[in-house]
């Protein structure tokens, strides 16, 4: 588990919902019976407020609001559309289907990107685990973007990466050996953010091309204060990419590289 990974979980509501729980029977096995209340009360109360869908669906558009929806026709044209990891599933065996995912919107725009002209090359991101899957992500990817109509020979696969820092890492190594720096990154709405820092920070010109938004409007009150698990399921990923995107910003290792 990385550090920011690590500070993921202990901040998201399941996980600073437990430790809270944890600390408040721990006060109470020791006598201290107001402390143990009020950390109980601090518990369930944060645990409730990040499972409605009033406060998931706030925080969800804050964080995607750094991006607003680009027209294709809008964008302009680069060397190489990037598509990143985390839209689909490889098969477990040779004759199952790929698995589409939430975020298979990923590779459905970079078909659409592609299709448009807006780059003559698609470097697909994505390792895999051997003992699970027979392909990589990337090489499932690539089979969704044959269905989709795109050439075999207009995608670079990147099959080592298993995270998003490895993501940039590899795919800039490609990109580099070929003489190519301007890209149309393409991630969901909700995970741009992070996804930029990483790639400039290895020395890309990064064109954003975000989709698969997931905030939408809040549901009729009182059901927008009710606790559901979608809600708390989404709370949770936006504030792992909130804390991704400070890890970026302030780690020692990351020089952020602006283009020229």
């Amino acid at each position: 588990m990385t550090f920011s990974q690590f500070i993921a979980a202990l901040i998201s509501p399941l996980g600073a919902a437990v430790l809270l729980g944890i600390l408040a029977l721990a006060a109470l096995l020791r006598d201290y019976e107001r402390l143990g209340l009020w950390i109980g009360s601090i518990a369930i109360a944060w645990l409730w407020i990040w499972s409605t869908p009033a406060a998931s669906l706030a925080l969800s558009t804050y964080v995607e609001s750094q991006y607003p929806v680009v027209p294709i026709s809008s964008l302009p044209s680069a060397a190489a559309i990037v598509v990143l990891g985390g839209s689909v599933r490889p098969p477990e065996t040779p004759d199952a289907p790929v698995d589409l995912g939430g975020g298979a919107d990923r590779v459905w725009h970079a078909a659409r990107l592609y299709k448009a002209g807006k780059a003559p090359l698609i470097v697909l991101c994505g390792g895999s685990d051997p003992g699970f899957s027979v392909m990589s992500e990337a090489q499932a990817m690539q089979v969704f973007l044959r269905d989709l109509g795109v050439p075999d020979q207009a995608v670079l696969l990147e099959e080592e990466s298993r995270n998003t820092r490895q993501n940039a890492q590899y795919a800039a190594r490609l990109l580099h050996e070929r003489g190519l720096r301007r890209v149309l990154l393409v991630t969901s709405a909700l995970h741009m953010e992070r996804a930029r820092l990483e790639f400039e920070s290895e020395g890309l010109e990064v064109i954003a091309a975000p989709t698969d938004r997931q905030a939408g409007a809040p549901p009729r009150i009182p059901w927008r204060y009710l606790p559901d698990t979608d809600s708390l399921s989404a709370s949770a990923r936006a504030l792992k990419e909130l804390v991704g995107q400070w890890v970026v910003r302030m780690s020692p290792g990351h020089r952020l590289v602006r283009p020229d």
